[in-house]
């Protein structure tokens, strides 16, 4: 067993999942090494004064850039990047109006067809509803302190397991260049 404080203890899936909340209860964020749970987050943002509710599923899939994905793995420097989601789903939160905020990101193995993340929103109405989630979900691709492995099926590493790469949260091809820049 390791010991309280030290890295291997801090990382221990046992002791997650890990959470923060804003001081006024409307913001919620999340690290977790289990399935993510679609319920709890769509009853987190239900508000009696919001007309609209975004929730957006980061899943598995099985390819990316024309090469077969057998799963995806994220670490994180937990902490920090709690910190992180909190600064974010608040300044989001107040930016748009929204009314609650949740993020809940998975940590660990994602096998093909599991969500990586869920972002939620609840607001007056749905155009500042979409803006906040939309933003929200691209800070903490570019911001948050959780680093994405990638494994491919169709290649291996010396000891015949299946090869994977490290890559920043956020989508590029094999050559390291956004395929969000159009």
């Amino acid at each position: 067993m390791a010991a309280p404080g030290s890295l291997s203890s801090v990382l221990d899936p046992a002791n997650f999942p890990q959470v923060l909340k804003s001081a006024d209860g409307r913001a919620h964020v999340e690290l977790r090494y289990d399935v993510l749970d679609v319920n709890f987050a769509s009853r987190f943002i239900r508000s009696p004064t919001a007309g609209a509710n975004v929730l957006f599923l980061g899943s598995t899939r099985n390819n990316f850039d024309n090469r077969p994905v057998s799963h995806l793995a994220y670490q994180a420097y937990p902490k920090l990047a709690l910190n992180t989601l909190l600064r974010i789903a608040t300044e989001v939160r107040l930016k748009h109006n929204l009314e609650r905020v949740i993020i809940v990101h998975r940590l660990g193995e994602v096998p093909i067809e599991e969500e990586s993340i869920i972002v939620g929103i609840s607001s007056g109405h749905r155009g500042e509803g979409w803006k906040g989630a939309e933003e929200m979900l691209e800070r903490v691709k570019e911001r948050a302190e959780i680093w994405k492995q990638e494994w491919f099926a169709d290649e291996q590493n010396q000891s015949g397991q299946p090869a994977a790469i490290w890559k920043a949260n956020k989508d590029t091809d094999q050559h390291g260049r956004s395929i969000n820049d159009g």
